[in-house]
């Protein structure tokens, strides 16, 4: 299947928000992506910033299968940010997210010119390991309560890779 990304925009919010309600199962406590209309401009505004871009992954009928964002870019000798990333259902477990990924990284080690892309993964979370591992991203070690999420301090695994590994 042909996947393509795109940076989101204005025009994608309904789309984003009913692939959101349709998956919340699937995001359980690992994600909380917006998911009202006040919750998806703030998230608009907030990676129009030069250090955060957000992508959103489509298939080739135009649905939504994922977003995928490069978050905290730092510049200079780091040149290093984070990649958060989720899929909609009934998308996931296909592979269509290592190919929106794979565009993502190319992105982030070609035109934003990163060297570094770290993934921070609750240990549990055994396809999101699986996805990034299959990308390439090395295990270099383990945060205790890390990320707070739904309102717990949750543990995760650090993933890395940069842009002579990829």
């Amino acid at each position: 299947m042909n996947i393509h990304v795109a940076q989101a925009r204005p025009c994608d919010e309904g789309a984003f928000l009913d692939a959101v309600a349709r998956s919340r199962v699937l995001f359980a406590d690992w994600v909380d992506p917006p998911d009202s209309p006040e919750r998806f401009a703030a998230h608009l505004a907030r990676y129009t910033a030069d250090n955060r871009f957000s992508y959103l992954a489509r298939n080739e009928r135009d649905q939504l299968i994922g977003c995928i964002n490069i978050n905290e870019i730092v510049r200079g000798g780091f040149q290093s940010a984070f990649l958060g990333y989720y899929a909609f259902s009934p998308h996931s477990g296909q592979g269509l997210m290592k190919q929106a990924m794979s565009q993502v990284i190319d992105e982030a080690f070609g035109p934003h010119q990163l060297h570094r892309l770290e993934a921070n993964i609750q240990p549990a979370n055994r396809a999101s390991v699986a996805l990034v591992e299959s990308l390439g991203f090395r295990f270099e070690g383990h945060s205790p309560r890390y990320l707070k999420i739904a309102g717990d301090w949750r543990d995760h695994d650090r993933y890395a890779i940069t842009a002579e590994e990829w």
